[in-house]
């Protein structure tokens, strides 16, 4: 199947509508298109990259997270206390 065959089948099952609303604005702000294909990597940088090594774009360890789960942090930063609550509370509002 070649991409427009495959762009009929999305307006088939669409029932015309097509594939334009399957294309998103992630929460932050990259578009999120409806299909990637070998073409999209074309322009990219270090497209052969492997993880644990420079310039860990696939992430800092070699075999990643396959022998721990992963580990989220959030950051608090702020000068004072207050301040944290401060903002802490606003966001929870």
């Amino acid at each position: 199947m070649n991409y427009n065959e495959w762009r009929e089948k999305c307006y088939s099952e669409f029932k015309g509508d097509g594939i334009d609303g399957l294309s998103w604005q992630a929460p932050d702000g990259i578009h999120v298109k409806s299909l990637y294909t070998s073409s999209d990597l074309q322009n990219l940088e270090w497209i052969d990259s492997l993880p644990g090594l420079f310039p860990f774009i696939r992430g800092t360890r070699a075999s990643m997270y396959t022998g721990r789960p992963w580990t989220i942090r959030q950051y608090a930063g702020f000068s004072t206390a207050e301040e944290s609550n401060r903002f802490y509370r606003e966001n929870l509002k």
